[in-house]
This record gives structure tokens, sequence and C-alpha cells, in this order.
């Protein structure tokens, strides 16, 4: 079984609380992922984010419809939270978001391990499709993010 990172970081020029703040609603996790994925939260809102919530959302993969239930594993404002999916496309997936202040505004730093379905296959995906696809993803989050927080 093949274990897989992602990070990544970032800094805007914005104070801690209101990086945290943004980051900390669910609701702005549509505004910094690609349109073509339809993301769409299903859970009713508004969600207020702390340790042991659950979020459900679907987004589409391949062209198909995908239920992600997501669970808040640690919440620690405005430092950081981790969520990790409970149900979706992966076999595992952790993500630990952290916030930091820095010179110049508030650093963002995403840790990401993720394990994938179907041995082998899952395996053969990777670098076929899935790790572009997450490199894609989070090129695209940075980007509207950069453009959010510059205004």
């Amino acid at each position: 079984m093949k274990t897989y990172t992602l990070e990544r970081e970032q800094v805007v020029n914005k104070p801690l609380w209101e990086t945290f703040g943004f980051f900390s609603k669910p609701e702005n996790l549509a505004r910094v992922t690609p349109p073509e994925m339809g993301f769409k939260i299903l859970s009713p809102l508004p969600i207020i984010m702390m340790a042991g919530v659950a979020i459900d959302y679907s987004i589409k993969i391949l062209g198909f419809k995908v239920h992600w239930r997501s669970w808040i594993g640690s919440y620690d404002p405005p430092c950081g939270f981790v969520d990790e999916q409970l149900k979706g496309p992966y076999r595992y997936w952790h993500h630990r978001h952290q916030f930091e202040k820095t010179e110049g505004g508030t650093r963002i730093y995403d840790h990401v391990t993720y394990l994938l379905p179907f041995g082998f296959l899952g395996r053969l995906a990777h670098p076929l499709f899935v790790r572009r696809k997450l490199k894609y993803i989070f090129d695209y989050r940075s980007a509207v993010i950069k453009e959010i927080f510059a205004r």
C-alpha cells in the first residue's frame, strides 16, 4: 500500500485571524475549487466549524458525481485544523491546514496524506491522473486565494 503526500505553502497579505476565518468556512470551498468539479455542499448551512463536525458534499470526478464526507479531526483557531475523509474517492485522506503569522501577512501551509483504492490500478492511476489532478486543483486554489486576498 503506497502512501502519497502533497505539500503546499502560500503567503497572503492578510492578518492571521482573517485568513483563518476564510478557511474555516466550508462555504468558501466552492470558491477555491475548479468549477468543472461541480463542488456542492450537501450539509445544511451554516456549518459551525469545530472538532468532530462532519461535512457532506459532492464533486465530479471524470464526469461522475461522488459523495464525499469530511470529518474535522482537530480544530485549533487560528493555527489550523485537520479534515479527514470518512467517505469518498480515496482509501485514506488526511489534510492538515496550518496558518501562522509571518512578515507580510499569513503563511498558509497544507499537508495532505492520501492512499488510493484499487491496489495496483490505483498505483498506476496516480502518476497518470491523480497526482496531476491534485496539482491542478491546488494550483487553481492558490491562484484564487491570491486573487481573493489581494482585494
